[in-house]
């Protein structure tokens, strides 16, 4: 019997040795952590976020950031409504909440982890803990990796399922990258994605858990806008985070040497005429009133003082001496609140990892490797990231099927 050695206990992992199993492969899922699939049991904030109800292949697609053409063969092969049966008939009701994001019933990371666990073992999976030093190379074959203890373990094919620097607490710590590098693969610039971002204007830190619903973002990089989406986002004591920015984050890439700004437009249900006209309303109600005090119906509270100073209006002048070119001045300060970034938050913070195995060296039908013929990769440690909304375990789950199809 062709005997398989799956490197990590991950969300692909699991799916790859399973699969792999239930084609009656002798497979061994060798994990560093005594518990496997850590980074599963602490996404969607320790709900578990297992994929998103999205069932149509090119929607799909379309909200995998990096290298989504890739992911055609193993989207095709695995699509979410695979995973959500998958996970029903191991026992786990799912549910379906804004946004197509899909979590257990139960609000219970734990309970996709056992399920997923329990599908591996079912299907004939054995557990070795451990940690993988090496790859024993012979004539361009993999013939065993080498254990940190020294431990030989040898196979016919082996799949690095390793995940990839985020969350490095987790066990994410790189490892597969250095394995693949090690048999000539190329690794791609390694980066933080759907992270928080690092702002450099002096307000922010005022702005401190201020969050703001139903506000239009931009990402430019100097005039240029790069994406736009319309959502959630926070303020926190170093910068921005929240859903909308996550995602803006995946589409930057070495902040230092770029001039991002996202510009937030703070009423994006009204046009610059609309606005300008609902200020002016206010105004009429407040005429007597100091500037600073007038803006209570239009702005959380947090964000009146700096909003006040940024519009350059005396806070205390009064609101019917405000000239016309004032309000107008206002009124784009409210559609272009911009902030400057200057860096990603560390990647430890991120929700995944930008980079990895480069795609070009491995076979998009079958997720093996170009270089090395009895090798596999599946899930975080290639080169794609996606959206937030479970789209990112969803490459996982896909990666790791077409990996356990093929092995």
């Amino acid at each position: 019997m062709k005997k398989v050695i799956v490197i990590g206990a991950g969300a692909s992992g699991l799916i790859a040795g399973a699969t792999a199993a239930k084609r009656g492969l002798d497979v061994t899922i060798i994990e560093k952590n005594s518990r496997p699939a850590r980074k599963v049991m602490i996404t969607g904030k320790g709900r578990c976020n297992v994929t998103n109800a999205c069932f149509d292949l090119d929607d799909l697609i379309s909200n995998v950031v990096t290298n989504p053409r890739f992911m055609y063969s193993a989207f095709s092969a695995f699509m979410p409504y695979d995973t959500i049966a998958l996970i029903e008939e191991m026992g786990v009701k799912t549910k379906i909440e804004r946004g197509n994001r899909v979590f257990p019933e139960s609000d219970k990371a734990v309970d996709i982890v056992d399920a997923l666990v329990k599908n591996a073992k079912n299907s004939g999976v054995t557990f070795l803990e451990g940690t993988v030093d090496s790859f024993v190379v012979e004539n361009d074959t993999i013939k065993a990796v080498r254990l940190a203890d020294g431990t030989m373990v040898y196979g016919d094919a082996f799949a690095v399922c390793t995940g990839g620097m985020s969350y490095q607490s987790t066990g994410s710590t790189g490892d597969g990258y250095r394995l693949a590098q090690s048999v000539g693969h190329h690794i791609t610039d390694i980066e933080p994605a759907l992270v928080s971002l690092v702002a450099s204007n002096g307000f922010v830190p005022k702005l401190q858990g201020l969050s703001l619903r139903n506000v239009a973002v931009r990402l430019l990089d100097g005039e240029k806008e790069i994406y736009s989406a319309f959502g959630e986002m926070l303020f926190t004591h170093y910068g921005v985070s929240g859903p909308v920015i996550l995602s803006a984050s995946s589409h930057m890439t070495h902040p230092s040497s770029h001039k991002y700004k996202i510009a937030v437009d703070l009423k994006p249900a009204l046009d610059y005429t609309a606005l300008d006209r609902r200020i002016q309303r206010d105004f009429q109600e407040n005429t007597n009133k100091d500037f600073i005090n007038s803006l209570s119906r239009l702005l959380p509270n947090k964000l009146i003082p700096v909003v006040v100073k940024l519009s350059g209006i005396e806070p205390s002048q009064k609101v019917n001496q405000i000239t016309k070119e004032q309000r107008q001045g206002l009124v784009s300060l409210l559609k272009n609140f911009t902030i400057n970034i200057s860096d990603f938050r560390p990647i430890n913070e991120a929700i995944v990892t930008s980079g990895g195995v480069d795609v070009k060296e491995i076979n998009p039908k079958t997720m093996q490797s170009k270089i090395i013929d009895n090798l596999y990769f599946a899930g975080e440690v290639i080169d794609v990231d996606a959206y937030t909304g479970g789209f990112n375990l969803q490459v996982a789950f896909s990666t790791g099927y077409l990996c356990g199809m093929n092995i």
